[in-house]
């Protein structure tokens, strides 16, 4: 409308409007700031024992970023922490642009600023001398924003982020000298390459170019645990520069040279300090190329107002946070949405602001209509609980996952196994993008291609790759540790892949297939000793394998867990585990052993933590086995250790989780077990019925409806639920389906 036509003298219209206006008005004004639970610092330190905490970052990033601006606490990026920063550290090295969340192994950690008010030689240069210290009491981070005062410097940074850009705000003191080093060579180093002084990484080429005098462009072609990365960027200054000084490793680039290429490059610029005590810089990074980066600058990023910045993320978060409302004490609150904000910061956006985006084979793909393309899927993990809890909150979102799976295969040849930067790392076992794909199309999630996705599901299941030899899979029945390492564990975790076909195949109609993978999923049985009760490995005549020890994590039969660990893997079977048992009575007396057994033999796996006898709650492998006594007749049991774990393992503080976030799935378990139902067999579309933690708890979901989970007698120290009601009906079975929840309604529980 144009404004001149609005008849400013009628009172009658502006009436109108305020009456119209009011509702949303007071709307606004009585929702919640969600954005005030989160303490993006949950997770970052190691506990008094030194074991894992969450691996996470407090840095500035948005909702499936591609940016996630952060500090630096390690002038040597290793394991622990991946994500670069450690809560016990007090000195920061720099501020970079990309980062991994909670993840069990490094890399990223792309394009790094840091002010300093020393002159930077070429000396310091060479060996990337910029710590400096920091005090937590100087420091604050909230969602899409990040401070600090730098000690040595007394300059107080601030960060923020759009989705491809990162916003940085350096205040020095009045009177002191500027300078900003850009460090391209910072990386990371993983096990003995560490230890070796030996880099996990290699930067095969670089480059950075002076464009004008408030403009630096340049790139890295870097591989790692991502395979030939490559990151264009462009910086922009809100100040000119004044001088700089270009380095390629110990070879200083004469004054008047405005690019530098080469593999150790590093630049310090200086500004007049007589312009100002503050200057902003904005980094628009792009896994395409230059002319990516600068579309995504000028898209997201042409303003120089900083607080804007910040108040966009705000927004954007509080938008995010807002589609599920608790009732709680504030620490409940922050533990929640703290896990919520960890879960919805990954997959990454992997794609420009025009829709170009890298594949797995290196060529340039556009997506149509202004798609975005993502990364960053860490399924092993996430598959258990991350990605149902997309698909419940964030159909629209989980839908975009599932498409960027199925282009993944299609280029690569089966589903995604961990991919990072648009590229398979191919880190774990199984193929756990499987069960994403099956708990979208058995929850009918609008916007999937369900054929497409299920030949994909086939295609990943019947074409062998490393770790997945179908023609031995179907030949034996099981994997033997002659012809397959970690046999048992693949075993278990390809069976229930099988399982997670076998069901699409049966909603498709697909009769010869779903009886095919059906088979295939029960192939774990085919491991089971009956007088050791465990399962345990075989060789290629069906000969059990001497030495086997069940608490043991250096059997190479296991991944990241022991025989105790991974005897429960069967989501998709539970009552043909517990007949292996003999019954329920054998079953419940070998479950009750796993949650109170605390012998150890050897060394305990560096990621197995957050230990209640065997289950080890820090390492993923674990997390369905508590809910498992409702399938004996014993729910009360899960109850218990439900409450257990949410109160033992999970806290408000910095060291506020068992073991690795690995991109928001030890959060995920929290969120679904708080609301008082878990995905156990997450490729299901299903859930079963734990103990809530809150009197109320209110999904907003996608279809405009509520789904409320109602618990008016719960205190703290009622934990036992009496009776479940969907609607005013009894839920008997402890099961929820997807299409429930989705019809709206309320789940009440009566507590005792």
């Amino acid at each position: 409308m144009d404004c001149s036509s609005i008849p400013r003298n009628d009172s009658r219209y502006f009436l109108t409007v305020i009456l119209l206006l009011f509702p949303l008005f007071l709307s606004a004004q009585n929702l919640p700031d969600y954005t005030q639970f989160v303490n993006p610092f949950i997770g970052t330190q190691t506990d008094e024992t030194g074991a894992l905490s969450g691996s996470t970052f407090p840095g500035a990033t948005m909702p499936q970023g591609m940016v996630q601006l952060s500090p630096e606490t390690e002038q040597m990026v290793t394991w622990d922490p991946c994500s670069g920063y450690d809560y016990n550290k007090d000195v920061i090295y720099g501020f970079t642009h990309t980062h991994l969340s909670g993840t069990g192994c490094t890399d990223l950690i792309d394009v790094s600023l840091m002010p300093l008010t020393r002159r930077p030689t070429p000396e310091r240069l060479k060996v990337a001398d910029f710590g400096q210290h920091y005090s937590h009491d100087a420091e604050s981070a909230r969602p899409g924003y990040y401070q600090v005062s730098l000690q040595e410097s007394k300059v107080n940074v601030e960060l923020s982020a759009t989705v491809r850009t990162g916003i940085h705000r350096y205040t020095f003191q009045k009177g002191n000298p500027q300078f900003v080093v850009l460090d391209l060579d910072r990386g990371t180093f993983r096990g003995e390459a560490y230890y070796s002084k030996r880099r996990s990484y290699d930067v095969i080429q670089a480059q950075i170019r002076i464009v004008d005098d408030h403009t630096i462009e340049g790139y890295r072609v870097i591989t790692g645990w991502a395979k030939l990365r490559k990151v264009y960027f462009r910086a922009e200054f809100s100040k000119p520069i004044k001088e700089h000084l270009l380095m390629n490793g110990d070879l200083n680039i004469g004054k008047n040279s405005d690019v530098v290429n080469g593999r150790t490059l590093r630049a310090a610029l200086r500004f007049d300090q007589s312009g100002g005590q503050e200057l902003m810089v904005k980094v628009a990074i792009s896994p395409v190329d230059i002319e990516g980066a600068r579309k995504n600058m000028a898209a997201e990023a042409s303003s120089w107002d900083f607080d804007e910045y910040v108040q966009a993320a705000h927004d954007a978060w509080q938008k995010e946070l807002s589609r599920i409302d608790i009732e709680g004490t504030d620490e409940q609150k922050t533990i929640f949405y703290t896990g919520l904000y960890h879960v919805l910061m990954q997959p990454n956006t992997m794609s420009d602001v025009d829709g170009r985006y890298m594949d797995t084979n290196f060529e340039i793909k556009q997506m149509p209509d202004g798609q975005t393309y993502h990364s960053t899927f860490s399924l092993w993990d996430t598959f258990r609980a991350a990605h149902p809890l997309y698909t419940l909150i964030a159909p629209d979102i989980a839908a975009q996952f599932v498409r960027d799976m199925v282009l993944h295969h299609k280029t690569y040849g089966y589903l995604p196994i961990w991919d990072l930067w648009g590229q398979d790392n191919y880190c774990m076992i199984g193929n756990h993008a499987i069960p994403v794909l099956a708990d979208a199309i058995l929850a009918e999630l609008p916007g999937i291609d369900v054929e497409e996705a299920y030949q994909a599901m086939v295609e990943s299941s019947t074409r062998s790759h490393f770790n997945s030899p179908f023609e031995i899979w179907e030949q034996y029945g099981y994997l033997p540790q002659t012809l397959q390492d970690e046999s048992v564990s693949i075993t278990m975790e390809q069976a229930f892949d099988d399982a997670c076909v076998a069901l699409v195949a049966k909603k498709l109609g697909k009769t010869e297939d779903y009886e095919r993978f059906y088979r295939r999923s029960m192939y774990y049985k085919n491991l089971f000793d009956p007088k050791t009760g465990f399962f345990r490995p075989k060789d290629e005549n069906g000969n059990w394998l001497d030495g086997f020890d069940p608490l043991s994590y250096e059997q190479p039969c296991f991944v990241e867990g022991n025989a105790w660990q991974y005897m429960w893997f069967v989501p998709q079977d539970p009552q043909g585990l517990i007949d292996l048992f003999g019954g329920k009575k054998g079953f419940l007396k070998k479950l009750d052993e796993n949650f109170s057994l605390n012998a150890t033999s050897g060394e305990v796996n560096g990621n197995a933590s957050g230990f209640i006898g065997q289950y080890a709650h820090g390492n993923e492998p674990s997390h369905h086995t508590v809910y498992l006594y409702n399938f004996a007749g014993k729910p009360e049991r899960t109850q218990e250790l439900v409450e257990q774990v949410r109160s033992e393992f999970y806290r408000a503080t910095p060291c506020g989780y068992a073991g690795n976030d690995d991109c928001g799935q030890m959060s995920a378990w929290y969120i679904f077990s708080s609301l008082g139902f878990y995905p156990f067999h997450a490729g299901s579309a299903e859930y079963v019925i734990g103990t809530p933690l809150f009197t109320k708890a209110t999904l907003h979901l996608e279809n405009g409806k509520d789904f409320v989970i109602s618990a008016p007698n719960k205190t703290p120290e009622r934990i036992h639920v009496k009776s479940v009601k969907l609607n005013g009906k009894t839920i008997k079975d402890y099961k929820l389906s997807h299409q429930q929840i989705m019809a709206g309604g309320v789940l009440e529980f009566k507590m005792k």
